[in-house]
């Protein structure tokens, strides 16, 4: 009884490589999917502020969200945008935030503020303080470190 995909005449098997082409090809899409979600959330046009002693972001699984904040100088104005959608009024995101924190069941939600090295620290105050009303309490900001 022969068995195993091999030749049976010289009793080595054959290395199969069809199937093992498939589970890479499923592999290579799902870690494109994810790495596509992440980058959406980053606004290129933000320049971030540089902190040389800034510590790298931790490798943990926690659930986050990035609030981009730019700065528009010729409107002097703040641009805030939250996972991809553009806010105006900064305070409608109080019950957007508190959904996602809601959301999450590890109970560990957090938002990353990146805000434009040009921004006015009063905007980065009204930012913080939305997150506040929203009651979350891990909060970090982004910035270069080179």
């Amino acid at each position: 009884m022969a068995g195993g995909g091999g030749n049976t005449e010289s009793g080595e098997p054959e290395f199969q490589i069809a199937p093992m082409i498939d589970v890479l090809l499923v592999l290579l899409i799902f870690f494109m999917s994810i790495t596509s979600a992440q980058v959406l959330r980053i606004d290129k046009d933000i320049n971030l502020p540089l902190a040389p002693d800034a510590k790298k972001k931790e490798k943990q699984s926690i659930s986050e969200g990035a609030l981009n904040v730019k700065w528009v100088p010729a409107e002097k104005k703040a641009k805030f945008n939250f996972e991809g959608k553009d806010y105006p009024a900064i305070e409608d995101l109080v019950a957007i935030i508190q959904r996602h924190k809601d959301a999450d069941k590890s109970g560990r939600y957090r938002v990353i503020i990146r805000g434009d090295k040009n921004l006015p620290a009063i905007e980065v105050q009204k930012a913080m303080s939305v997150l506040g009303q929203a009651g979350l309490e891990n909060i970090a900001f982004s910035a270069l470190n080179q």
